[in-house]
């Protein structure tokens, strides 16, 4: 009668099977998406349609996204610590999800206040740390399991679910905010984050893995943690060769000439050209959707098929002239060009990463996966820190026009090193395509 049972007892759900791979990614990028819709556009919009400065704004996209520019912390603590009996990445996917909801309740302690922003950004930092765990051990399931030729589709399916996140969170809470304050859009995205921790806890890694469980069993990785100096050898070596070093500056400029960009864009639109922040933020979120989705799907399938570097170096072309034609129309005072700029921002850097992100886990892949792929985003995160930094510093003494221009300069140049993918990557093995 056991026997009987057992047989018929329905299989686990597992991560590598890759409908499921692609239903758990998007589920939980969905979650962190509404959570960046909410702080970094429909807060920072509303707190300027009350009046705050360019720099209180800026710090506060500062402060917000300083926690990824620490995510190579996690890497090893994810790498090292695999031997739990829920799965090897999969306890800190959890484990992440659950600081990130009682974080999120902190914002109920919060007194809203108009121009608080700066009382918000510290619990929204803190929210950021469990994201970045979160981020890093999903990225290390999706090197270890997903295979190579889809890889394209399950880092289109990251970006759809932020972005979709991102579009529903911007739109959502513009109208929540000012209607019914930070605490409601506190228990809503509490809410959504414990919706979140479901996927989580129902895909499992491996079929031999606990539903949930605190126990741990040995594992080859709990030898390496004995001895740290060999530890940071075989995890960190593979990031001081030359290809790597020029991939992080390459992540760096790309993600700081984004970031400059959309930061001015809105404020030019909200407190110089008269637009509503809730009209902006719809906006943004209506045209980021549009890219995480369709764009990113589209970018994934193609990338999977072809190469990601030839699409990557097109659609950096693509994006070079677009900023070098809506600069053009800034500085020529044409009607339109500011929301125009606006739209590029918001749609093109999804396309960018979907195409990028492929190359990298193929190049991270490794005992230390997820210590030097959070290496590689960590490098686009404190570009996107510091161009937040750079457009708070400028402030509004320069036309728009100018960071645009920049901006599209930047993106020609990396265009070109994509089409060299001797410099950025070993043997150029991420641009061949899939046998």
């Amino acid at each position: 009668m056991a026997g009987s049972r057992s047989s018929r007892r329905r299989p686990p759900v597992l991560f590598g099977q890759n409908g499921w791979s692609f239903a758990f990614v998007f589920c939980v990028y969905a979650y962190q998406g509404l959570v960046a819709g909410f702080a970094l556009t429909a807060l920072p919009n509303h707190h300027a349609a009350l009046g705050a400065s360019a720099e209180e704004v800026a710090w506060h996209a500062v402060v917000v996204g300083l926690p990824w520019v620490l995510q190579p912390v996690w890497g090893p603590v994810v790498d090292r610590f695999g031997d739990f009996r829920m799965g090897r990445r999969r306890f800190w996917a959890v484990a992440a999800l659950a600081g990130s909801l009682a974080v999120l309740l902190l914002l109920l302690a919060v007194a809203d206040v108009p121009g608080a922003v700066g009382r918000v950004s510290p619990v929204l930092a803190a929210h950021s740390a469990f994201a970045a765990l979160l981020d890093t051990a999903v990225d290390g399931m999706i090197i270890d399991r997903v295979p190579s030729d889809g890889l394209g589709r399950a880092n289109a399916c990251t970006r759809a679910g932020f972005l979709s996140g991102t579009a529903a969170g911007a739109a959502l809470f513009a109208s929540v905010l000012p209607a019914h304050g930070l605490h409601a859009a506190a228990v809503i995205l509490a809410a959504a984050g414990a919706l979140a921790v479901l996927p989580a806890v129902l895909v499992r890694e491996d079929a031999g893995d606990a539903w949930f469980s605190f126990r741990r069993w040995p594992s080859p990785e709990a030898g390496a943690g004995r001895a740290p100096r060999r530890l940071l050898r075989r995890f960190l070596a593979p990031m001081l060769r030359r290809q790597a070093l020029v991939l992080v500056a390459f992540c760096l400029a790309v993600e700081g000439a984004v970031a400059i960009v959309q930061l001015r864009t809105g404020l030019d639109l909200i407190q110089r050209r008269g637009w509503d922040a809730e009209s902006l933020s719809r906006l943004q979120a209506g045209l980021g959707f549009l890219a995480g989705t369709l764009g990113a799907f589209a970018v994934g399938w193609w990338s999977d098929r072809l190469g990601a570097l030839r699409g990557l170096s097109a659609i950096l072309l693509l994006s070079a002239a677009a900023h070098a034609g809506v600069a053009l129309l800034l500085a020529g005072g044409v009607a339109g060009a500011a929301p125009l700029a606006t739209g590029m921002a918001s749609a093109l850097p999804v396309l960018i990463f979907v195409a990028l992100a492929p190359a990298v886990m193929r190049a991270s892949r490794g005992p230390g996966a997820a210590t030097r792929f959070a290496l590689f985003m960590a490098a686009l995160n404190l570009g996107g820190v510091g161009g937040n930094a750079v457009s708070g510093a400028i402030g509004g003494g320069v036309p728009l026009w100018a960071p645009v221009l920049a901006a599209g300069c930047v993106f020609a140049g990396c265009a070109m090193l994509a089409r060299r993918p001797h410099l950025l990557f070993r043997r150029g093995a991420p641009d061949a395509a899939p046998a």
